[in-house]
């Protein structure tokens, strides 16, 4: 990771975003939220849930901890008008949209800014910044 501090982005002076929590990244097309072993217990407890009904009701095995769950239509299984756990939701939810995918390149960021209305707006995420959330998502 360290090579990630060397290099030259097109985000050197930094990317605005601001959730507008229009859950456009929580519905759609259907996709992996991984949700990490110390993730469970605050989520279970924010709904009041036992982490085992969590598990079996929401989540299914992933890699060495778990994913939420989706409809059949695609969105989460949290989402109903806006997400349940706003507040305690996963590192992936909570990091979005500084992913590696959004941001390898200045093409890549466009393409999730015209998904998301978020981008663009609010604070003004610093390189820096924008480099350590990264690291905390690998």
């Amino acid at each position: 990771m360290a090579t990630l501090q060397d290099r030259p982005y097109f985000f050197d002076r930094g990317l605005r975003f601001a959730c507008v929590r229009c859950g456009r990244c929580c519905t759609g097309e259907p996709g992996t939220v991984y949700v990490a072993a110390d993730e469970i217990g605050p989520i279970a407890a924010h709904l009041n849930l036992a982490p085992a009904h969590l598990i079996a009701d929401m989540l299914y095995p992933f890699r060495d901890s778990f994913s939420l769950r989706e409809t059949a239509s695609g969105a989460c299984v949290l989402f109903d008008g806006g997400c349940r756990i706003y507040s305690v939701r996963p590192r992936q939810c909570r990091s979005y949209p500084f992913w590696f995918d959004n941001l390898r390149s200045q093409y890549r960021w466009k393409q999730a800014a015209a998904q998301c209305p978020g981008i663009g707006q609010g604070l003004l995420y610093t390189r820096a910044e924008i480099l350590a959330i990264v690291r905390q998502t690998f």
